[in-house]
């Protein structure tokens, strides 16, 4: 997609340019950041809730609002599976696994965040071809800086691995707080929701699956 203008491995922890003038295009999806529009929206509500947005304060705010949504929504903008275009050979055939990626998403629902880990998994297909460990955390952090939900960017993770790599088995789990359940309606900090997407030997297989679980579940 063109854009304008076991191993085990423990991870811890575009295009940009200012001014109002701003357009980030998706030739192929059609997609297209316009700087200008996000600042007049992000305008109008301030003054939906009552408050002036030219007062001290709040003056270059729609402008800093709308380059934050251009960064947490960058995933729009470009194909997250190319990330996988480059593998190894390395005639690798058992379960390759990083635990622990940082992730950062944002609820479709009420456009605030939601955040935790994401474990991702995989066993290569018969010629044992392998991609980066870090395609895998790049592969999470672009599927997720879209609106999202939890469930369905687990789903995606998943089968972008399937097309990409055609490996005998994958398996990804997150693990989330969401600021709509803790700040707001139901108010319950610290809740964490967990989802699962398996795929191949590591669906079919309960024996593969434990051994993945639980080198997930490890701390």
């Amino acid at each position: 997609m063109e854009v304008r203008s076991v191993s085990v491995n423990h991870i811890g922890g575009a295009n940009s340019r200012e001014g109002s003038e701003f357009v980030l295009e998706s030739v192929e999806s059609g997609r297209v950041f316009d700087q200008d529009r996000a600042e007049a929206a992000v305008r109008e509500l301030l003054i939906a809730v009552g408050e002036d947005p030219d007062r001290p304060g709040l003056i270059d705010t729609p402008s800093r609002v709308a380059r934050a949504y251009r960064e947490v929504f960058a995933g729009l903008y470009t194909d997250p599976d190319s990330v996988l275009n480059t593998t190894f050979d390395e005639g690798h055939q058992e379960l390759v696994l990083v635990r622990d990626i940082p992730m950062y998403s944002t609820c479709e629902h009420h456009l605030v965040s939601f955040h935790g880990v994401a474990h991702v998994g995989y066993i290569p297909g018969s010629t044992g071809r392998v991609t980066g460990l870090s395609k895998l955390a790049r592969l999470v952090d672009l599927y997720a800086k879209r609106p999202q939900v939890q469930e369905r960017l687990t789903s995606q993770i998943a089968d972008a691995l399937v097309r990409k790599l055609d490996p005998r088995g994958v398996i990804v789990v997150i693990e989330a707080e969401h600021l709509c359940m803790a700040m707001r309606g139901i108010r319950k900090p610290g809740a964490s929701t967990t989802t699962s997407a398996v795929r191949g030997l590591l669906q079919s297989s309960a024996a593969s699956r434990a051994e993945a679980l639980d080198l997930i579940l490890r701390k």
